[in-house]
């Protein structure tokens, strides 16, 4: 089995409690590397989610069966827009657990597959109901990303109007939310609406999760210069013929071997499970990234 690199300094008990609580089903010596590759997911998940990918298929082959590995694939696969995988993984997940939680980006997974449609009826679910609260958000800023797809804008903004949207109280999921309504607003027409939109994104977007501000910039005409672009054009002049003009400025401003051979790790990969559904097969080659909700 090929096998990745991984730092010294990854122990494994860096993941979550319930995680490790779900790989104790395995023998410890599997688990404790199992656990250090799912590390490597989710360091590596923002920033390189191809080497993350690389990583969650590593723990897959060896873990198959344990849902915590099937859904760190699954959002490896999303990441770096392999649907068809990632609508697999995450359907594992959901057999296993039994839980609803997957069930927006499951959703938002048949968007990437160019199904819209199939988004939509997911969102009519009775799975719905059994999310919280935030994955009810979630799952309107999908449905109204697949009326987005659809062209149907007006509906877009009509799905996104909701009590949680009207609501004064700031939650991690509140500058999305209006983000993704200003969006609808602007694709529909309504550039007026939109503007207000966005300044309530701005104001609820503390650790910059959307470009509200550079949004609500474009709309008011407001250009920014790149200080850094700025310096490279300068020093790309100096290089050249000195020439006097007035430069305008803005005032404003121990890789372990646990397996003798492959057949250590077939107790532990099952074949069945790593099978896409027959009626998705088709549409793994129509995978394409889904606009932002």
């Amino acid at each position: 089995m090929r096998r990745l690199p991984i730092p010294d300094d990854v122990t494994g008990f860096e993941i979550d409690a319930d995680v490790r609580q779900d790989l104790k089903s395995l023998p410890k010596t599997l688990a404790d590397d199992v656990a250090r590759n799912l590390v490597m997911v989710a360091r590596l998940l923002d920033t390189e989610p191809e080497e993350a990918y690389n990583y969650s298929r590593v723990a897959l082959r060896l873990a198959s069966r344990v849902a915590s590995v099937r859904e760190a694939a699954g959002f490896a696969s999303y990441m770096t827009q392999r649907y068809s995988e990632a609508l697999t993984e995450f359907r594992a997940a959901k057999r296993m657990t039994g839980r609803v939680d997957l069930w927006p980006v499951m959703a938002d997974c048949e968007r990437g597959l160019g199904r819209p449609e199939r988004a939509l009826a997911m969102a009519g679910e009775p799975e719905v109901k059994q999310l919280d609260k935030a994955g009810q958000v979630e799952m309107r800023l999908v449905a109204a990303g697949a009326r987005a797809d659809l062209e149907q804008f007006d509906a877009a903004v009509v799905t996104l109007q909701s009590p949680e949207l009207a609501s004064s109280a700031i939650h991690p999921w509140t500058a999305r939310l209006r983000y993704a309504y200003a969006d609808a607003l602007i694709a529909a027409g309504r550039a007026d609406e939109a503007r207000e939109w966005f300044v309530k994104a701005v104001e609820a977007d503390s650790d910059g999760s959307t470009n509200a501000s550079e949004r609500l910039a474009e709309i008011d005409g407001v250009e920014f210069t790149d200080a850094l672009d700025e310096d490279a054009e300068d020093a790309a002049q100096e290089s050249e013929e000195p020439v006097r003009k007035p430069i305008a400025k803005d005032e404003i401003g121990d890789d372990r071997m646990i397996f003798e051979d492959e057949e250590d790790v077939e107790e532990f990969y099952d074949d069945d499970d790593l099978e896409i559904d027959e009626e998705y097969d088709e549409d793994s080659s129509e995978e394409k990234k889904p606009k932002q909700a």
